[in-house]
C-alpha cells in the first residue's frame, strides 16, 4: 500500500506506538510518522505508507495548529502535567495581564527545546538524559507563532487548597514549536510558573482533525479490506506546487536521472514542481534551476519507483 493515513492519535500512545499499531494492522513494513506528538497529547498524526514515506520530510516542514490548555501557578520539569512540580506560586495577574503575556509570543521568537524531548545531542535523546537526572546545554531555536486565539481564561480550585488560573487558546505555529515550552515561558513571564495541562493538534499541514481516523476505524477498515481505499495519495502533499507533464521520451530521461532543458517554459519562483508522465501518473517532485539557455528540470524525489 502506498499513501497517507490521517490518524487521530489517542492519549497514552507515542507516535511510534501508532506506527507499530498500523504496521501490524495493515501488514506494512515501510511506514513512518510525520512528526512526534507527545504521548499525553491527542490529535492529527499523518502516517505515511510505502512510497509515500518519501513525503515525510515535506509534511514535517508544514505549519501546525494546536488547542492548548495552560495552567498557571506551578511549573513542572516536563513542562506538562505529567512531570514533577519544580515550584508553585500564587497567580496575581488578572485576565488582561494574562492575555497580554500570551499574545506577546506571537511572531518570530527563540525557544529553548525542553529536556524532555526527542531531540538528539551527541547521539543521545534529550529525554533519555533527563530521565537519568541529567541535563545538557541546548541552543535556542528560532520558531514562528503565526497567530494565537484565546478561547477563554478562568479560575478554578487547584491543589494546596488555593485557586489556580487557566487559559485555553489555539496556536498556529511553525514546525519545531513546543507548545508545552510556550506554556512554560508564559508562566515564567507572568512570574507564577505555568505548564501545559492539555493539548490537541487540530491540523498538521493540510491534514485536519475533521478528516482524521481513529485507531478503531482503521482496524475495521483493514479487517474489511477497505483501508487502501482510504489512503490519501502522496501527491496531495504538493498541491500548492505547479505541475508539468512530460512526453514518453522525457519521462524516460527524467526517471533515469537526466536533467531536462525546458526551454521557453515559464514557472513561478518556487524551486519545486510536481512532475507527471503523459498518462497523468505522478512521478515525483522535480527541482527547477536555470542555466544560460533557460529553465531546467532535475529530479528531487521519486514517488513512482
Amino acid at each position: 500500500m502506498n499513501g497517507i493515513i490521517n490518524v487521530l492519535k489517542p492519549a497514552g500512545m507515542t507516535s511510534f506506538d501508532v506506527v507499530g499499531f498500523l504496521r501490524k494492522v495493515a501488514g506494512q513494513k515501510k511506514i513512518g510518522h510525520t512528526g512526534t506528538l507527545d504521548p499525553s497529547a491527542v490529535g492529527v498524526l499523518p502516517i505515511c505508507l510505502g512510497n509515500a514515506t518519501r513525503a515525510i520530510e515535506f509534511i514535517i516542514d508544514k505549519d501546525k495548529v494546536y488547542r492548548a490548555e495552560l495552567t498557571l501557578g506551578w511549573a513542572t520539569d516536563t513542562q506538562d502535567s505529567s512531570g514533577n512540580v519544580i515550584y508553585s506560586k500564587e497567580v496575581e495577574a488578572g485576565n488582561d495581564r494574562i492575555e497580554e503575556a500570551i499574545m506577546s509570543f506571537v511572531g518570530d521568537i527563540y525557544q529553548l527545546p525542553p529536556m524532555y524531548s526527542a531531540i538528539k545531542i551527541d547521539g543521545k535523546k534529550l529525554y533519555d538524559i533527563a530521565r537519568q537526572g541529567g541535563t545538557v546545554e541546548r541552543q535556542p531555536r528560532r520558531i514562528r507563532i503565526f497567530d494565537i486565539k484565546i478561547i477563554r481564561i478562568w479560575e478554578e480550585p487547584g491543589p494546596e487548597k488555593r485557586m489556580v488560573k487557566k487559559a485555553l487558546f489555539d496556536v498556529h505555529c511553525s514546525k519545531g514549536t513546543y507548545i508545552r515550552t510556550l506554556c512554560h515561558d508564559i508562566g515564567e513571564k507572568l512570574g507564577c510558573g505555568g505548564h501545559m495541562s492539555f493539548l490537541v493538534r487540530t491540523r498538521a499541514g493540510k491534514y485536519s482533525l475533521d478528516t482524521a481516523l481513529t485507531l478503531e476505524e482503521i482496524r475495521e477498515l483493514a479487517a474489511g479490506g477497505r483501508l487502501e481505499n482510504r489512503l490519501i495519495p502522496a501527491e496531495t502533499v504538493f498541491e500548492d506546487l505547479e505541475s508539468i507533464r512530460l512526453d514518453s521520451n522525457d519521462t524516460f530521461k527524467y526517471c533515469n536521472g537526466v536533467w531536462l532543458q525546458l526551454n521557453n517554459e515559464n514557472f513561478d519562483t518556487k524551486p519545486f514542481i510536481r512532475v507527471y508522465d503523459n498518462n497523468e501518473n505522478f512521478l515525483g517532485i522535480g527541482e527547477l534551476f536555470h542555466n544560460g539557455q533557460g529553465t531546467c528540470l532535475k529530479s528531487k524525489k521519486f514517488f513512482s519507483i
